[in-house]
């Protein structure tokens, strides 16, 4: 049993993701006056009255538009719905009972599922505006008045919510759940491969480029293990990035990153490395994340038996910074090698949080010192005291020597190379941090 769902749901502009924002605690989902900014699901955990569920931002619901973009929407609506435990009906006092709200109404009926009716922008304390007797005529009962923007009546709202949740289960705990970012440039085929993986059309797929625009949250569990799948807007160049909206979805593929633990570096198989993917792979290397590299469109490739050698060879020149990243080819299309993907993932992801004792590490450290002396200079010798492991995800360790400034950063490599060669570590960067004889922790 997964935990609750809340789907929030209306027409465009009620304040929809404003009001997940505020019960999300944070600025996940993009608010923008715009119809249609939230085209996909948003998925983010949040807890009441010591319950964790799962509150799910739809785009709006526009049941009569004949627009590709806002019927993808009613889809992804739908989908929420019908996987939901509990719809809040969001509509807006301030624009009032809308033919479009009854139509939606009459789309949740029809559900059979739970629904709270939420009216929005009551903005005004203590005072019922009389203008919210007319949300009755839905039939979806008592209209509960909040304020997305003030946080008003979200308690109320959330209690008529937990009314409800199924009983709590012990398989609600996800703290074994691997979070990984799918992340790459616009068009790579990120949610083809989401799509693939769950089986469904789960994220919105389309050939016009930004039309992921939130990173989106899908929960996946196999034999392999349980996952945390992140769609995230294609990355573009930054001079390409005028609107302000796809400049929020680009900073949300990086917080994306930022949560992840894999990423999942998607590469074109017909383009190649372009100067965006070493780009977009250098966010996840700095972020210190497991990575993968997923050649996609391998299908669509003339090949001979060379073929995967050599773009093998190109893309570690390409990225040269990150030589620890297994490469893996794929067909999102197809389905092609995609279950692979998992055994991989697992991997990289113990990998990243792996602990080496002190003993060990230093053991390593004597015989490379041994192998290779500690560089000179001026006459000044350095020493290497010992080395110790300080934090995971990725592995960090601190070498304690007498003097920083003999340190060069080529021996330091070297010593990053002895601990890959004896305990592997794919998939992961190492971080080392230098210190010396009289430096304070912290």
């Amino acid at each position: 049993m997964s935990r609750p769902l809340v789907a929030i749901v209306g027409r465009p502009n009620v304040g929809k993701s404003m009001l997940f924002n505020k019960l999300v605690g944070q600025r996940l989902s993009i608010v923008e006056d715009t119809p249609g900014v939230t085209r996909d699901r948003l998925y983010a955990p949040c807890e009441w009255r010591g319950r964790k569920f799962d509150l799910v931002d739809t785009g709006g619901i526009e049941p009569s538009s004949d627009s590709e973009i806002l019927m993808f929407m009613r889809q992804q609506a739908g989908i929420a719905i019908s996987s939901a435990t509990v719809i809040v009906f969001l509509c807006d006092i301030q624009t009032g009972l809308t033919a479009s709200d009854q139509e939606v109404a009459s789309m949740l009926l029809k559900s059979g599922k739970p629904v709270v009716l939420a009216v929005n922008k009551m903005d005004q304390t203590g005072l019922t505006n009389p203008d919210i007797y007319e949300f009755y005529n839905l039939g979806l009962g008592d209209p509960i008045p909040v304020s997305a923007v003030h946080g008003h009546g979200t308690g109320d709202l959330l209690d008529a919510c937990f009314q409800y949740f199924p009983p709590e289960s012990k398989e609600e705990e996800d703290d074994d759940v691997i979070k990984v970012a799918i992340i790459g440039k616009p068009n790579v085929g990120k949610s083809s491969l989401v799509n693939r993986i769950l089986g469904e059309n789960r994220v919105i797929v389309s050939d016009m480029a930004g039309t992921t625009r939130d990173a989106v949250d899908n929960y996946f569990e196999n034999s392999k293990g349980r996952y945390l799948l992140i769609d995230t807007a294609g990355m573009r160049k930054k001079s390409k990035v005028n609107d302000r909206v796809e400049q929020f979805s680009v900073l949300r593929a990086t917080l994306a990153i930022e949560r992840s633990d894999v990423c999942l570096i998607l590469i074109d198989a017909n383009e190649g490395v372009t100067e965006q993917d070493t780009k977009v792979a250098g966010l996840a290397h700095e972020a210190g994340k497991a990575c993968v590299i997923v050649v996609n469109k391998w299908d669509a490739v003339e090949k001979d038996d060379k073929t995967m050698d050599r773009m093998c060879r190109d893309i570690r020149r390409d990225l040269s910074y990150m030589t620890y990243a297994p490469i893996q080819f794929i067909s999102a299309l197809t389905g092609a090698r995609v279950n692979k993907l998992f055994d991989t993932i697992n991997d990289v992801a113990n990998q990243a949080a792996m602990r080496i004792s002190t003993g060990m590490l230093n053991d390593v450290l004597a015989d490379a010192t041994a192998r290779v002396q500690p560089p000179t200079d001026k006459g000044r010798r350095l020493k290497v005291y010992y080395m110790t492991q300080v934090g995971v995800k990725p592995p960090h360790f601190v070498i304690f020597c007498n003097n920083r400034e003999l340190f060069h950063f080529s021996y330091q490599r070297y010593l990053e190379n002895q601990i890959r060669a004896t305990f592997g570590l794919e998939g992961t960067p190492i971080k080392i941090t230098i210190r010396q004889k009289g430096d304070k922790e912290g």
